[in-house]
């Protein structure tokens, strides 16, 4: 690996009730967050093609992490997304080199297909800064019931030369969803929309 990982953290977020109603199955979003590294921190950089080779890196580590927290096949996965805080001493496009150039490709083969965009969220922050990481189903954009967060959170990152990257997968949508829409029975999952 090119990268310098602090910590990794593996966290699963299973609903079984919500307003009163058993939920069956429960949802399950699980969200894998790697503390690396800054290569660049402190020093501005023309070419950050080795932020987005670690996102490579990771888009596969993260993904495989969450997909075997969930116990589900890969192609079990139903939503996805990314987000990365940057610490001081970086900035906020290290972030971008991260998540955008490589990081989803390896995410999509991590969860067997993967036809949409990979939703995602950047920031700088400190320690123990929070970051909301958007969710949206793999396959088809428009399928509402997949529109979701998960925060993630280190307590002790990024520190001023890190970088928090997480990604999140889930085996489902929202809990209870009933704002009509594409429904995933629907899905065709060929131009990444429907």
């Amino acid at each position: 690996m090119k990268t310098d990982i602090r910590k990794l953290i593996v966290q699963v977020d299973e609903t079984r009730l919500e307003m009163g109603q058993q939920i069956q199955p429960p949802t399950r979003r699980a969200v894998a967050i790697a503390v690396i590294t800054n290569p660049f921190a402190g020093r501005y950089a023309e070419n950050l093609d080795e932020l987005s080779d670690i996102g490579a890196e990771l888009g596969k580590l993260l993904g495989e992490r969450c997909v075997a927290a969930l116990g589900i096949a890969p192609s079990e996965a139903e939503s996805y997304g990314k987000a990365a805080i940057v610490g001081e001493g970086g900035e906020l496009e290290h972030a971008a080199a991260i998540l955008h150039p490589k990081l989803g490709a390896p995410l999509r083969e991590a969860v067997e297909k993967g036809a949409a965009l990979v939703p995602s969220a950047k920031k700088m922050g400190g320690l123990g800064t929070a970051i909301d990481v958007p969710l949206g189903h793999k396959d088809a954009a428009f399928v509402r019931s997949h529109f979701d967060a998960i925060e993630a959170r280190v307590s002790d990152a990024p520190r001023a030369n890190e970088i928090v990257v997480a990604v999140a997968v889930t085996d489902s949508g929202r809990p209870l969803p009933r704002i009509g829409g594409l429904q995933k029975h629907e899905i065709k999952g060929q131009d990444g929309l429907r």
